[in-house]
């Protein structure tokens, strides 16, 4: 709770809006540091908090791990509430936020270099992200990442992902046993996903 506490802005102007004077008086001890009024939030809120993000994601601990970064959130967001709506819809709406991400990371990662089928896997030009402005961004992070690793990491890894050739003609194109070639792809894809994780 304390470290919640040092997150809490020093400046924060307290809008005449929509939202009752019980709430924006508790947000007054908030943002003063009131130890007490955010413990109280945090009390109230959590349980409903977790237990959304835990049916979103099915996962105990990781649903334990966002719900503190929630409230992590909520403290840094607090310069920016302008009390239009109540502290619990501000409260779920950051955990949407939060939820979202990590539904998004965790496509990422199952997509990209797994063991999926290939008409799954079809390349790395084919990754599904909701917006256009993320498919390029996350293209344009793969092809660096590409140009990052050895130059057999970036045959092999084209040629499987982007070119779509399978391991019997990249073995054959690069005058490899089949084996061989496996391995590889292997290494290379492991390398791969080493340094994009780091970078989600």
């Amino acid at each position: 709770m304390r470290k919640l506490i040092k997150k809490i802005p020093e400046h924060v102007k307290i809008w005449d809006m929509d939202t009752s004077q019980e709430e924006k008086e508790l947000l007054k001890k908030i943002i003063q540091r009131d130890e007490k009024a955010l413990f109280y939030v945090y009390k109230k809120y959590q349980p409903s908090i977790f237990n959304f993000v835990k049916s979103q994601i099915n996962n105990y601990q990781l649903a334990e791990e966002l719900t503190q970064d929630i409230f992590m959130d909520f403290i840094e967001a607090l310069r920016d509430f302008r009390f239009q709506s109540s502290l619990k819809t501000f409260l779920f709406s950051i955990a949407r936020h939060k939820i979202v991400d990590q539904i998004r990371k965790k496509k990422i990662k199952n997509i990209l270099f797994s063991k999926l089928p290939s008409y799954i896997v079809e390349s790395l030009k084919v990754v599904f992200i909701d917006e256009e402005i993320d498919k390029k961004e996350l293209r344009k992070k793969i092809f660096k990442i590409l140009e990052s690793l050895p130059n057999d990491y970036q045959v092999i890894l084209r040629l499987k992902y982007i070119e779509g050739i399978n391991v019997s003609e990249i073995a054959e194109k690069l005058k490899m046993k089949f084996k061989a070639t496996e391995s590889l792809l292997f290494r290379a894809r492991k390398s791969f996903t080493k340094v994009f994780n780091k970078e989600l």
